[in-house]
């Protein structure tokens, strides 16, 4: 046998050895996940206070936590796949490392791979000796051997066997099938008492039959006691579905982990954000105040002809009750000072602001709500039609807005934004957002006419494919920044709401608009393929 002969089956090995070594290395170098995501600015200055606001640590009645931010020093990568999921880029997994003395893991951490890393789990440790347990058992829930994907090697999921009386709150990824030791704490059970039914939450990753979801309390709100854990759930895996897992549950709420007077403040002066208008808008906000200065007129059903002007702050406003369509607010009746309001002053504006407590005290969210005069008419993209109105569709007076930062308790740290959109809105994560040269305050974008808050500039359409109403969004010199005018008018001890917020009608007349009309018009500029004739 020649030597040529000999070494070509060496040779071939090398190849492949070569070559799997190089896509490991493309698909784990150079994903968003590989870069810890780091806030462009300093993150706020917690002011000494005796509440626990931003001391890191949450009691929840017998039971402590803290909050791991996952970063490269406390956590490790345990497995990755690199397909499926949010822009089929995979997702990965995180164990939390050196946790601080007498902490123990709820479960592992998972994020996609299209985001740079961040998030958080909880973690905790007893206050009694009862509160946590090491599980009795563990079992298997899946394994990722029959998957046909890029991944760094089989993944099995294991799920705590829990003591009766406790509670499983996650799972954890090994490369290893055999069943781990209950001697293996890798997550611990929890008794019941500081324990409430979890639900599936955000998507991080699906593929052929397999899902991935953040795991959420059922019950959530200001006064719900459900915690956000930071763990997850594996589904798909198993013919038979797995036990369900569980979340935290604060036993104490008191709310002494929120935020006092002076330390929202300095939260929202750190995250206020910068709202760009639509260089075209013709309908700006304003204060509450200046719109009813500015001859804002209170109607009541019945004496329709004797509308009565509105005092500042609304001082004479109906309280209370409900929108019964007794009383409705409408512009100026002079002409010329109607348009002016119609337009709203950008130079008044201030925004308001309601604190609210999240996931049993352990979050604020600091709802800000925008206040425009009037609400522009819709534009619709057809076919090749790039806009057309829509008439009056669209219209009416006094529009409000809002968008809502969630703040973490533990560090007051931004975790996720909410922009309101009409009847609906989106959430999300800080690491996706925009933010002002040098500082932590998220850009947001209003739709051109209609207000609705988005994260990016461009067209966004409402309706199917590529068609439907118009969002345009666009930077301009029309820009409010929230932090230079606000005030509180709820959620925080000694603030004295405002009449006007008590005011449960409708800031505007019921408005019909004549669609069939509208669609008429819009049908006369169609070519005649397109409209049936």
């Amino acid at each position: 046998m020649s030597n040529d002969t000999y070494f070509k089956p060496i040779f071939f090995v090398l190849f492949l050895f070569v070559n799997q070594f190089s896509w490991v290395e493309s698909q784990t170098n150079g994903l968003p996940v590989d870069t810890v995501f780091t806030f462009p600015g300093p993150l706020p200055t917690i002011l000494p206070d005796e509440g626990g606001f931003g001391k890191g640590i949450i009691d929840l009645g017998g039971l402590e936590i803290a909050q791991v931010s996952i970063s490269n020093s406390t956590a490790q990568r345990v497995w990755s796949t690199y397909e499926g999921g949010p822009d089929d880029m995979g997702f990965s997994i995180f164990e939390p490392t050196d946790l601080p003395s007498n902490f123990f893991k709820l479960g592992f951490y998972a994020q996609p791979n299209n985001q740079k890393l961040f998030g958080s789990i909880l973690i905790a440790r007893n206050v009694s000796s009862t509160s946590l347990l090491p599980p009795e058992d563990y079992i298997e829930v899946g394994n990722t051997t029959s998957l046909e994907i890029k991944q760094d090697w089989p993944a099995y999921v294991w799920q705590p066997v829990c003591p009766d009386g406790y509670q499983a709150l996650g799972i954890f990824v090994t490369a290893n099938p055999e069943k781990p030791l209950p001697t293996q704490q890798y997550t611990s059970c929890v008794r019941s008492e500081f324990t409430e039914q979890s639900e599936v939450g955000t998507l991080v990753w699906g593929i052929k039959g397999v899902s991935v979801f953040n795991l959420r309390p059922v019950i959530r709100g200001p006064q719900g006691t459900g915690l956000y854990t930071g763990t997850f759930s594996f589904q798909g895996l198993s013919s038979t579905p797995p036990p369900p897992l569980f979340t935290l549950k604060n036993t104490k709420l008191n709310m002494s982990c929120m935020p006092s007077e002076a330390q929202t403040r300095v939260l929202f002066q750190t995250y206020s954000p910068l709202i760009y208008f639509h260089p075209n808008e013709d309908f700006l906000p304003s204060s509450v105040d200046w719109f009813f200065s500015n001859g804002a007129l209170l109607y009541q059903k019945g004496n329709e002809s004797n509308p009565v002007p509105i005092q500042p702050n609304g001082t004479n406003l109906p309280q209370g009750g409900s929108d019964d369509g007794s009383f409705w607010l409408d512009y100026p009746v002079d002409k010329n000072l109607k348009e002016t309001v119609k337009r709203g002053d950008l130079s008044s504006t201030k925004v308001y602001l309601h604190i609210k407590p999240m996931f049993g005290g352990t979050f604020t969210d600091i709802v800000v709500w925008i206040f425009c005069p009037f609400n522009g008419n819709a534009n619709l993209k057809f076919l090749f039609i790039k806009r057309i109105s829509l008439g009056d569709i669209g219209e009416h007076i006094g529009d409000w807005e809002h968008v809502t930062l969630r703040i973490s308790n533990f560090n007051g740290k931004l975790w996720r934004v909410y922009f309101s959109q009409h009847s609906g809105g989106t959430l999300m994560e800080a690491c996706d957002l925009e933010y002002v040269d040098g500082g932590n305050k998220p850009v947001i974008y209003s739709s051109h006419h209609g207000h609705a808050m988005f994260s990016k500039p461009g067209l966004v359409l409402q309706g199917n494919g590529e068609n439907g109403i118009r969002n345009d969004m666009e930077k301009s010199d029309k820009v409010l920044d929230c932090g230079s005018g606000y005030e509180v008018i709820a959620g925080l001890s000694g603030v004295v709401e405002p009449p006007w917020l008590n005011y449960f009608r409708k800031w505007g007349p019921h408005v019909v608009h004549n669609i069939e009309k509208s669609l008429e018009g819009f049908a006369r500029i169609l070519p005649g393929w397109s409209n049936g004739s």
